[in-house]
């Protein structure tokens, strides 16, 4: 089963690193990046913002647990948002694409 993954990082260079260790190890099969993105929280009892860049991408169910592992163990944050999303239905060709880009 197919799913989407969405995570924050501190800037681009966190967001390419984390990218290009998740697609090496074959966790996921592709992932976009978008810079300067402005995100509003509440840390310590104070709403607080921050430009962040997002990441977006493929994966597959079975590599939830490996995927956070991997970003947990170089991410800058304390509690990195990492999230998944199931896709319900999309381009088969392209569903089929992403089950023979991980493992």
């Amino acid at each position: 089963m197919q799913f989407f993954f969405y995570i924050t990082a501190k800037n681009k260079r966190e967001a390419k690193k984390i990218v290009t260790i998740l697609v090496k190890k074959k966790l996921v099969a592709c992932a976009n990046i978008f810079n300067n993105i402005q995100s509003f929280f509440l840390w310590k009892n104070k709403v607080n913002n921050s430009n962040e860049t997002v990441i977006m991408g493929k994966t597959l169910q079975k590599n939830q647990l490996k995927v956070i592992s991997e970003v947990k163990k170089i991410h800058s944050y304390d509690i990195p948002c990492i999230v998944f999303s199931k896709i319900s239905s999309g381009n088969n060709e392209f569903l089929k694409w992403i089950n023979k880009s991980v493992k």
